[in-house]
């Protein structure tokens, strides 16, 4: 019988990305877990790793590539796994949840964070959705955790930021079709919160959950931020209306881009646009949706964390002195 003043071991991979190092302070700042970050040997003397340790974070050294049998040494005693790595390790996922499996961890959390959907929309989201198959055929315990769309990405940037040269800029001046699809919004800095709250709860094992704060319209979206930015008759004369087709079409032309010349740049253009046609297209990332995708509502699990309304984040989203980091 486990002892009533133990404390779970969570790791953590791809502890010093976004995500990553949101679901760290706050698993630190609950004091409910013990924390294990894992990370490449490479980085093993870097700032942000040194501070880590500072903050009682344990280090262990290991890469998302490394072989199953490697995973399994660096998983051991570990409770909880949660993984939060780039997009482009999505599929390389499979041999870490495999060891997690044979060691006898009792929950992981596959690198999900984003919004719910069909297969065949979103290239990354089919990834994703294969390796939820992949967890549920291993018979290994889990829970899927969505988060909708970022408040940090959600907001026509200033024209200050123009100079930048940053494609979210651009993307940020877009107005879909109509506009009128309700879309999920989570203010990225509260994505650890929910999480450390989700894997201390029976509940949510074996379970997919949705985490949102906020759920508008594009149009909604746009006014309460162009009105918040002080600069609201500017920001909606920079409107750029993509119509239906216009999307798709760009869309089919951003895939083939990134499937013959991947870097960066065109991987943003070609998974921006299949984000757009999910969310403003089809409607799928609402909270309608996702309860029919089967996901259990963080605000009804736990009602007693006030979510952040989308218009109090632009107050501070336009106070900012410089653009947020959507990397």
């Amino acid at each position: 019988m486990t002892s009533p003043s133990y404390k779970p071991l969570v790791l953590i991979v791809g502890a010093t990305g976004r995500t990553g190092g949101v679901i760290i302070d706050a698993l630190i700042k609950c004091a409910k877990f013990r924390t294990v970050a894992l990370i490449r040997p490479s980085s093993a003397a870097k700032p942000e790793v040194e501070q880590l340790r500072a903050r009682g974070v344990e280090i262990r050294l290991g890469d998302i590539t490394d072989t199953e049998d490697k995973h399994k040494a660096v998983l051991s005693g570990i409770d909880v796994l949660i993984s939060a790595v780039h997009s482009e390790h999505l599929t390389a996922q499979k041999p870490l949840i495999s060891a997690a499996r044979d060691v006898g961890v009792k929950r992981v959390i596959p690198c999900d964070f984003a919004m719910p959907g069909a297969k065949g929309v979103q290239d990354m989201l089919d990834e994703k959705l294969a390796i939820r198959d992949f967890v549920r055929a291993l018979g290994v315990g889990y829970t899927f955790v969505d988060v909708g769309w970022w408040m940090q990405l959600a907001l026509p940037f200033p024209t200050s930021s123009e100079a930048t040269g940053s494609p979210w800029v651009h993307i940020s001046r877009e107005f879909y079709a109509k506009g009128d699809k309700k879309n999920l919004y989570t203010n990225m800095e509260h994505i650890g919160t929910y999480v450390a709250r989700i894997i201390d709860d029976d509940r949510t094992l074996n379970q997919y959950v949705i985490i949102w704060e906020d759920e508008l319209t594009l149009e909604e979206v746009k006014t309460i931020a162009e009105k918040a930015s002080g600069e609201e008759d500017v920001l909606r004369a920079k409107r750029v209306v993509v119509e239906a087709d216009e999307l798709q079409s760009r869309a089919k032309v951003a895939k083939e881009e990134a499937l013959r010349n991947p870097n960066p740049g065109t991987q943003i253009l070609r998974h921006g646009n299949q984000f757009m046609i999910s969310m403003h297209i089809l409607g799928e990332n609402s909270l309608e949706n996702a309860k029919a995708l089967g996901a259990l509502d963080v605000r009804e699990l736990y009602p007693d964390i006030v979510p952040q309304k989308l218009g109090d984040f632009a107050q501070t989203f336009y106070q900012a002195p410089s653009l947020p980091n959507v990397q």
